[in-house]
C-alpha cells in the first residue's frame, strides 16, 4: 500500500514564490475588471500594473538571500534578487510609455497589460532557478506572452516581427532542450548542483568530454538566439524595426539580462570546471558578435535598426565576462545592464516621442537619420538629450555606460586577458562613429520640411521617463560607489 507523502508549508518556503504570485494576480486582476466594465481609460491598467510592480519590487526586496522554496526547484540568491530587481525597473519605466499623445492600437487592450505582467512573471521564474525545467518554463512563458505584445502593434511590420520572432523563439527553445536532455542523460538530474558534481566525478573518464562539450554547444547556442549574439542574430533588426519603439528598447535590456542569468549558471559551471572549449567558445562568440555588428550598425540609414545593431555588440561585449570566471566579472554585468536599461530605453523612448503613424520622411523606415537632421534648431531640447543617450551609449565619460564599460575592460585586465581588453576598446571606438553620426544630424546638418512636427507623440509621462533616464544617464557616478559595493556583496554571497 503506498504511503501519503506529507510535505510541510515550511519545506515548500512559498515567500520564494511570492514576487511571481504577485505579477500573476495582478495580471488576473486586470482580466476580471476588464471581464466586469468594459472599455475603461487604459491610464487605470498603466497605473495598476505599476502598484503591482512596485508591490513586485518590495516583495523581491524582502526575500533572504540563499534561500530554496517549493521542493528546492526556486533559488533566490544575490544574482537571482540583482536580475528581478532590474527586471522590474526596466519594466517600471516601459509601462507609462503607453500614456502617449496619440493613440496606438495595442495599448486600447487590457490584456496588452496583462500579458505584460504574465511575461515578467515568466522572465522572473527564469531566474530565480538553477533547474533546468523549470527555466523552460519561464522562457516559454515570457516567450508566447512577447511574440503577442509584438503583434498589437497592428501593422504589417509588427505581424511580421512577431512571427520571425516566434521562428526564431521556436527554434532556441528546440535547441535549449535538446542540450537539457544532454545534461540530463550525462547526470540523470536537471538540478545544476547536481549536475556540476557529477561532472567534477565524470570528468576523468575517456569519452567523457565530447557528450560534454555537446551539452554546452546546445545550450550556447540556445543562449545565444535569445541574446542576439552573431550568426544567431539575424531576427534582430527586422523584429525591433517593426515593434514599437518601447518595445523594442524593453527587448535590448529585459530578455537579454535574463538570458545573461540563464548563461551565467549554466555556462559559468563549465568555465569554472575548467573545461576551456566552453570558455573559448564564449570568448570567440562574444568578439565576432561586437565587432561584426559594429561593421553591420555603420551601414545603417534608420536610426532604430542601428540601435538594433548597437544592442547586439552591447550584448558581445558584456559576454566577453562570462568567460572570466571572477566575482568582479559577474558583477559587471549587472552594472553595465543596470546602467544600459536607463539609457538605451531612454533613446527608444524618444524615437517613440517622434513617432508618426504615417513614414513621413522615408519610404519604408519611421526613423531615418534624416528625420534628425537640424533638431538643434527645432527641438534644442530634444538634440541635447538625444546626444547625451548617444554619447553615453558611446562610452564617453562622465555618461554612466562609461563606467560599466570601464568596470567590464578592468575586469578583463585583472583576468589576465588583456588582448579581449584591447578588443572591447577597439569595439568601443568603432562604435562612437555611428553615434555620432546622429549627434552630427541633429547639430550639423540643415533641417527638412515638416521637422518642426516632429516631436508628435509627446505627453507628460513620456517626457518624465526621459527625464528619469537623462538624471540617471548624468548623474550617476555620485552613486557608483555604494551601487558598486551592493552588486558585489550580492553576486560574492551567491558563490560567483
Amino acid at each position: 500500500m503506498l504511503q501519503p507523502i506529507s510535505v510541510s508549508l515550511a519545506k515548500l518556503n512559498l515567500i520564494t514564490l511570492s514576487p511571481m504570485l504577485v505579477v500573476v494576480g495582478g495580471a488576473l486582476l486586470i482580466l476580471l475588471i476588464d471581464l466586469l466594465k468594459k472599455d475603461l481609460d487604459k491610464s487605470l491598467y498603466v497605473m495598476l500594473s505599476v502598484l503591482v510592480l512596485f508591490v513586485d519590487f518590495g516583495a523581491t526586496l524582502s526575500l533572504g538571500i540563499n534561500e530554496r522554496g517549493f521542493f528546492d526547484v526556486m533559488l533566490e540568491d544575490g544574482i537571482s534578487i540583482l536580475a528581478q530587481l532590474t527586471i522590474l525597473i526596466a519594466s517600471m519605466l516601459f509601462i507609462p510609455l503607453a500614456l502617449t499623445s496619440k493613440r496606438f492600437h495595442e495599448y486600447s487592450y487590457p490584456e496588452f497589460f496583462a500579458l505584460f505582467l504574465f511575461m515578467i512573471a515568466g522572465f522572473q521564474f527564469m531566474v530565480a532557478t538553477d533547474n533546468l525545467i523549470m527555466i523552460f518554463i519561464g522562457l516559454e512563458t515570457a516567450s508566447l506572452a512577447l511574440y503577442t505584445l509584438i503583434a498589437m502593434h497592428n501593422t504589417p511590420g509588427s505581424h511580421e516581427a512577431a512571427i520571425k520572432y516566434f521562428t526564431m523563439g521556436a527554434m532556441a527553445a528546440g535547441f535549449f532542450v535538446m542540450g537539457a536532455a544532454v545534461v540530463y542523460g550525462l547526470t540523470g538530474s536537471v538540478e545544476l548542483y547536481d549536475v556540476a558534481k557529477v561532472f567534477e566525478a565524470r570528468m576523468a573518464e575517456p569519452g567523457f568530454a565530447i557528450p560534454l562539450i555537446g551539452g554546452a554547444l546546445l545550450l550556447m547556442v540556445a543562449i545565444g538566439f535569445k541574446v542576439s549574439l552573431i550568426p544567431f542574430h539575424l531576427w534582430t533588426p527586422d523584429v525591433y524595426e517593426g515593434a514599437s519603439a518601447p518595445m523594442a528598447g524593453y527587448m535590448s535590456i529585459v530578455p537579454k539580462i535574463t538570458m545573461m542569468v540563464v548563461a551565467m549558471r549554466v555556462l559559468a559551471m563549465y568555465v569554472d570546471m575548467g573545461v576551456e572549449a566552453v570558455r573559448w567558445m564564449i570568448i570567440i562568440l562574444a568578439v565576432v558578435t561586437m565587432t561584426l555588428s559594429n561593421m553591420m550598425a555603420i551601414v545603417q540609414e534608420d536610426v532604430k535598426r542601428m540601435l538594433a545593431y548597437s544592442s547586439i555588440s552591447h550584448a558581445g561585449f558584456v559576454m566577453a565576462a562570462l568567460a572570466l570566471d571572477t566575482t568582479k566579472a559577474y558583477s559587471s554585468i549587472f552594472l553595465y545592464y543596470g546602467l544600459f536599461l536607463f539609457t538605451n530605453l531612454g533613446a527608444f523612448t524618444m524615437l517613440w516621442i517622434t513617432r508618426h503613424k504615417q513614414k513621413r520622411y522615408h519610404h519604408r523606415f519611421h526613423h531615418p537619420y534624416e528625420k534628425f537632421s537640424g533638431l538643434i534648431h527645432t527641438s534644442p531640447m530634444g538634440a541635447v538629450i538625444m546626444a547625451i543617450f548617444m554619447l553615453s551609449l558611446t562610452g564617453v565619460p562622465p555618461f554612466s555606460l562609461f563606467w560599466g564599460k570601464l568596470y567590464v575592460i578592468s575586469a578583463t585586465v585583472d583576468a589576465g586577458y588583456i588582448w579581449l581588453a584591447i578588443v572591447m576598446a577597439l569595439n568601443s571606438a568603432i562604435a562612437a562613429y555611428y553615434y555620432l553620426k546622429l549627434i552630427v544630424y541633429m547639430f550639423l546638418k540643415p533641417p527638412v520640411p515638416g521637422v518642426e512636427a516632429i516631436a508628435a507623440n509627446a505627453s507628460r509621462p513620456l517626457m518624465v521617463i526621459v527625464g528619469i533616464s537623462v538624471a540617471v544617464t548624468v548623474f550617476s557616478v555620485f552613486v557608483m560607489q555604494p551601487l558598486l559595493s551592493y552588486i558585489n556583496y550580492m553576486v560574492s554571497v551567491s558563490g560567483y
